[in-house]
């Protein structure tokens, strides 16, 4: 087994809309995932030759910070590189 990273885009009633690094959005019923779950969470999975492993999946708050991190260097660079001062996020 692997293990592989899904990010949370969305809560849908009974579904948490989950996409993982390869791109792909997966719907998966909230009761297989952590309590905790919420839109932006990072989740690290068990994955095999089935597919993700719902049951093993944790929320990865030091990977979400990182993510988090790398994006806000991406805006602040974005920002630096605007002439017009027009960006706004």
């Amino acid at each position: 087994m692997t293990t592989a990273f899904y990010a949370v885009d969305r809560l849908e009633g009974k579904f948490a809309v989950v996409v993982g690094d390869d791109g792909k959005m997966i719907d998966v019923e909230r009761s297989e995932l952590p309590k905790q779950v919420r839109e932006g969470s990072v989740l690290r999975v068990r994955t095999g030759a089935t597919g993700p492993d719902w049951s093993s999946a944790e929320i990865d708050r030091a990977e979400e910070e990182r993510r988090r991190a790398s994006a806000r260097k991406i805006l602040d660079e974005l920002k630096r590189s605007d002439p017009g001062g027009d960006i706004q996020l």
